[in-house]
């Protein structure tokens, strides 16, 4: 039944080879649709994860009740209009309530939702949507900057212009020191890296 979804797929990628103008059986062509095949995979593997399953494999207890900020975690998607990347970055803010997560699966979550046919505004949400449910802190913030290929490799090929987005949650959304205090530590310099 895969090797058959397999063939299918890579036959898909041969008519769109045919249609373009090019020869699927060209010499450089020949493995072409396997290893587009092969991308897809990898690229998609998003559907195939489950963030509350991530989240909930690291959640610790803290006393802590400050914020958990991760700032520029980049990622890779694509957009669900034309099949073109989405190339950015994304800060994710928690007020822990009694529970922290290791902070190696925000980057995995970011990652889940990335890695499917997206549109930025879904994105965002999808993110602070899933670490509310998992963590239930006392807020979520996220914000999202991305270049879309879709309107700087066709379009109105305007290169370099960004998209950013936003999703807030908790105390995050009802108070503005709080929320103030986000966009101030997402916008300051990165200052020494390690």
């Amino acid at each position: 039944m895969a090797e058959n979804k397999n063939i299918e797929f890579e036959n898909a990628v041969k008519t769109m080879m045919l249609h373009v103008g090019e020869d699927p059986e060209r010499e450089g062509l020949q493995d072409t649709p396997a290893r587009v095949r092969k991308a897809y995979e990898y690229i998609y593997g998003g559907y195939k994860e489950d963030p509350q399953e991530i989240l909930s494999k690291a959640l610790f207890t803290s006393s802590n009740e400050e914020m958990v900020l991760l700032k520029d975690i980049e990622f890779y998607s694509t957009c669900e209009h034309h099949l073109l990347p989405i190339i950015g970055r994304v800060h994710v803010a928690y007020i822990q309530d009694g529970k922290v997560v290791g902070l190696s699966k925000i980057p995995r979550v970011v990652n889940v939702f990335a890695r499917r046919m997206q549109i930025q505004e879904q994105l965002t949400e999808q993110i602070a949507d899933a670490i509310m449910e998992a963590i239930e802190p006392k807020g979520v913030a996220v914000v999202v900057t991305a270049r879309h290929m879709c309107m700087e490799m066709r379009g109105v090929e305007k290169i370099n212009s960004t998209t950013t987005t936003s999703a807030l949650r908790g105390l995050f959304k009802k108070n503005e020191k709080t929320r103030s205090e986000f966009f101030s530590l997402i916008n300051s310099p990165t200052g020494t890296r390690y």
